[in-house]
């Protein structure tokens, strides 16, 4: 192999790599910023770029991967996840807790991201633990723990309006853990039993309330019911008796009739009844102890009266016989 050969072999080779360095392929969602001769030069589009070699250069970047910082010239314009190592901080009522988050940003302007910070992703680190820090610092560890929502959103609100020179967009802040020291952990796990046992006590007290109430309502309607039905029975008792006393005095005023048809007018009725009830009486008192009862007839001649009525009643004159002349 002559001379000649060897200088077209080496010159198609340099050729080659000359072609290859001066082509770069940017993927969708990526793009690299070049530097000409250590000047901005431009931000290259997704597709195929042209660049001149040993003069345009991409620029370096820190990104990070998996927790890890390295060195790349591609910049990814996706959203992105920070996961940050858990950090101690100190509420507002002087109690320490470990809390770590989130952070979903995108890069929307690469120039920025790039030469308005040195270290993008640090940068982004510090600012999240530090605006995290004064938040939490201004609310008190029940607080912090029941307010997720408005933490996050002032972590947001304050992280997105620093990152705005840098480029960066943050869409959301997360806090995945907020975990107190141990001590405090025993006192609400403490405080929490105490409470369940006072709900629990009113939970009872409110059910034996109910129960006695329920009892005394039922207890005051069966006396009600009860009073009803005495008050009803009472009234039925005495539209009998006041229907037997007239049926009895209906009964007596048809007996007065037919003994005033038998005896005649010229007799008084009541004698009759009165001379009655007054024999009845005498037999009750005949027929008692006699050696402790002493019988005193009151008005006996009323009495030889009536007697006397009955006698006429039941003897019958005799016919008397006319004289003879």
């Amino acid at each position: 192999m002559d001379t000649v050969t060897i200088l077209l072999i080496v010159i198609v080779v340099l050729a080659l790599l000359v072609v290859k360095m001066s082509i770069v392929i940017i993927p969708q969602s990526e793009t690299k910023i070049i530097e000409r001769l250590g000047k901005y030069y431009a931000t290259l589009k997704p597709g195929i770029n042209i660049i001149i070699p040993f003069i345009d250069r991409p620029k370096t970047i820190v990104a990070m991967t998996a927790g890890r910082y390295h060195y790349t010239n591609d910049i990814d314009l996706r959203e992105q996840v920070y996961d940050f190592d858990k950090q101690n901080v100190i509420t507002k009522d002087n109690v320490q807790t470990q809390i770590n988050a989130l952070l979903y940003f995108q890069i929307v302007d690469p120039f920025k991201a790039v030469y308005e910070i040195n270290n993008l992703p640090n940068a982004i680190e510090k600012l999240t633990q530090t605006t995290l820090r004064n938040i939490i610092g201004e609310l008190e560890l029940d607080e912090t723990l029941t307010s997720r929502d408005t933490i996050n959103t002032k972590l947001r609100a304050v992280l997105d309006d620093a990152t705005n020179k840098w480029g960066i967009k943050v869409n959301r802040v997360e806090l995945q853990d907020i975990t107190p020291p141990q001590s405090v952990l025993q006192a609400m796990e403490k405080q929490m039993q105490a409470e369940r046992n006072k709900r629990a006590t009113i939970l009872t007290s409110e059910g034996m309330k109910a129960a006695a109430i329920l009892q005394s309502e039922g207890e005051k309607t069966a006396r009600i019911n009860q009073a009803e039905a005495d008050k009803q029975t009472e009234i039925l008792r005495a539209e009998g008796e006041a229907q037997a006393r007239i049926r009895k005095a209906e009964a007596e005023a048809v007996a007065i009739d037919k003994i005033t048809e038998a005896v005649g007018k010229s007799t008084n009725p009541a004698n009759y009844l009165l001379a009655q009830k007054y024999i009845g009486m005498l037999e009750e008192v005949a027929s008692g102890d006699r050696t402790k009862t002493v019988f005193l007839p009151f008005e006996a001649s009323n009495m030889l009266g009536s007697i006397g009525g009955i006698k006429e009643l039941f003897t019958a004159p005799e016919p008397t016989t006319p004289p003879r002349l």
